[in-house]
């Protein structure tokens, strides 16, 4: 059973009939302005509605034919499902016919119907021969097509059986998913009284409800949906595979230009670089070589760009290669363009995108991305190019080309050498690598701090550029293959088992306090003492072993100098009920350089507190 609701797209040369065969068809006129009535040509896109037996309801682009105009065609064919390709039975196929015909193979049309218009006006003869060629140069094209289907606008002939055609044929398409993102490339931009800003086009994929919020890209505005018309209809949900019209609230038209696009989710950005499968077309008429100015045609978008970090591609070759355009666009992985010579205006081939958001290196021969390519193993690829930065699961739908609800398997499918921790995915390969650099950076740390407790986590933390969740898995995994251990509360990472070693330099430290008792040197004299820059560390070391206790920034005592102090601080308090620093002078027979600080000291500690220039016990 294929897709109750599809896109149907014409083609082919200037006026062989494609707006006459809609009109025909569908009762309306896509000649839509005052210049295509006097010209007689389509210009700018237009679309109708075509209710087909069976409740299929599709949705028929006429695109221009005029050679000056293909640019249109092109913002039209994108996003069809199957393409009538109109050819006049009283002239047969022409150039613009083959330029249309390679365009809807180059973006990935899966099914077509030549239809050969005019039939009032030839014989059944001249019909058949006209036929023969179309099915011979049909039988050649990577598309499948159906049978040509002979039809006249004037007399009706033929128009009941391309209607059946077209539901044979959309039998064999794939019902386009509901359930992906919802992404609307823009052909149309109008305000309308009452409605706001209207924007048009053919939604690719998922759905939209009236009320919700869209983006709209380049431009990086989130919008509510005041309204969503299907064919020319209000509608409460627009749904892939139907031409839409959506009413916004919170961008003017001059903001939004054919191009653009309405999207919801995660992962979507405007990119100015594509990683692309690039085919060159046998009728090119030269090799497409590096730094070639070319015009991008991807979604209803057309961007001038150039071609990068590729070899020389011939005529009729495939090779992969960088686009770097000049202004961004929006793309997915798997998105089919179509690329033009810069002048003469020509179309010269298309392609696939392999990736829409490609890194600065490697260079896109050096990646192994390929067509062909399981999104698994593209995945793979992408997430170890990405190192410690990791890749968001966000980002997996847009960036691969799968669906939202295929991103689980995607990342299963992808192995045990990807890692997911928290909302991103990293190498295994690149935590390993990481934590044996940082081991060796822990190691290095108490070589030349051996004194320290160990490095601090916030320190080790700060010398690795990844997400946090990253950053705790790089903890956690060091601490599982005992690369480190946590100390200090956690707050210190240390190589297992080791300790600080004090020697003989701390020793005789502690024995200097042990001396000076109560009347305490300051850091600075003890390093001008022992002429040596360590000692500041050696205090630090001695205090985590519990020997030592900070006095104050400046002083460090032992700690049996300090349990006197306090037991005769007590005993003086107790014997006068408040002393002053003058009073305890007297009693201990300390200046004020030390006993100021030591009776600080106490006050910190608890054992008195202060009242005017008196201390007392704290009850």
């Amino acid at each position: 059973m294929g897709p109750t609701r599809f896109v149907i797209g014409t083609a082919g040369h200037i006026d062989h009939g494609k707006t006459a065969l809609v009109k025909a068809l569908t009762g309306v006129d896509t000649d839509r302005w005052e210049e295509e009535k006097r010209r007689g040509i389509t210009i700018d896109l237009g679309f109708a509605p075509l209710p087909l037996p069976g409740g299929i309801q599709a949705s028929v682009v006429d695109v221009p034919g005029h050679e000056g105009f293909v640019k249109n065609m092109l913002a039209g064919a994108t996003g069809i499902d199957v393409a009538l390709l109109i050819i006049a039975a009283d002239e047969g196929i022409m150039p613009q016919t083959e330029e249309h015909l390679a365009i809807v193979e180059l973006l990935g049309v899966r099914r077509g119907i030549p239809v050969l218009t005019k039939r009032d006006l030839v014989d059944d003869e001249w019909l058949a021969l006209v036929r023969t060629e179309v099915a011979e140069r049909l039988s050649r094209s990577r598309l499948r097509w159906h049978a040509p289907v002979a039809a006249s606008a004037v007399t009706g002939e033929g128009l009941e059986v391309l209607k059946q055609t077209l539901v044979e044929v959309v039998e064999d398409i794939a019902e386009r998913p509901t359930d992906d993102l919802f992404r609307l490339p823009i052909d149309r931009v109008f305000a309308l009284a009452g409605a706001g800003t209207v924007v048009t086009g053919s939604t690719w994929s998922g759905t939209l409800t009236a009320g919700a919020s869209v983006r709209l890209l380049p431009l990086d505005r989130e919008v509510r949906v005041r309204s969503i018309q299907v064919h020319s209809q209000n509608a409460d949900q627009a749904g892939p595979g139907r031409r839409t019209a959506l009413a916004l609230v919170g961008v003017a038209k001059e903001e939004l230009e054919r191009g653009d696009v309405a999207v919801t989710g995660p992962g979507w950005a405007a990119t100015s670089g594509l990683d692309v499968a690039l085919e060159l077309l046998p009728t090119a008429k030269k090799p497409l070589a590096v730094r070639t100015r070319i015009r991008v045609h991807l979604g209803t978008a057309e961007v001038l760009g150039r071609v990068a970090q590729v070899r020389a591609i011939a005529p009729g070759e495939t090779s992969v290669a960088r686009l770097l355009l000049e202004r961004p666009l929006v793309a997915r992985g798997g998105d089919r363009f179509v690329i033009r010579s810069f002048s003469p205006v020509t179309t010269i081939g298309g392609g696939v995108v392999l990736d829409p958001f490609p890194p600065k290196r490697p260079r896109v021969s050096e990646r192994g991305l390929a067509t062909s390519q399981p999104p698994a193993e593209r995945l793979g690829r992408f997430v170890e190019e990405a190192g410690l930065a990791g890749l968001r699961v966000g980002a997996i739908a847009v960036r691969v080309g799968v669906l939202a609800s295929d991103v689980p398997t995607t990342i299963a499918a992808a192995g045990k050498g990807i890692l997911s921790v928290g909302d991103v995915l990293v190498a295994r390969r690149a935590i390993v690598a990481e934590v044996d650099r940082l081991a060796a950076v822990v190691a290095a740390h108490h070589a030349q701090h051996p004194l320290d407790a160990g490095l601090s986590l916030q320190a080790l933390r700060a010398g690795v550029s990844a997400p946090a969740p990253v950053l705790d898995l790089l903890v956690e995994h060091g601490v599982k293959k005992q690369a480190w251990e946590l100390a200090e509360g956690g707050a210190v990472v240390r190589v297992p088992g080791w300790r600080a070693q004090a020697g003989d330099a701390g020793g005789r430290l502690a024995q200097r306090l042990a001396e000076a008792r109560w009347q305490l040197p300051t850091v600075s004299e003890l390093q001008r003492e022992f002429s040596d820059p360590s000692v500041p560390a050696l205090l630090a070391h001695l205090a985590r072993e519990g020997s030592v206790e900070r006095v104050d920034q400046e002083r460090y005592a032992m700690k049996q100098a300090l349990e006197e102090f306090r037991r005769a601080v007590e005993e003086t308090l107790r014997d006068l009920g408040a002393a002053t620093p003058a009073q305890f002078r007297d009693r201990l027979g300390l200046t004020r350089k030390y006993l100021i600080p030591l009776l600080e000291w106490a006050d910190r500690r608890g054992i008195t507190s202060r009242q005017g220039d008196t201390r007392v016990l704290r009850a």
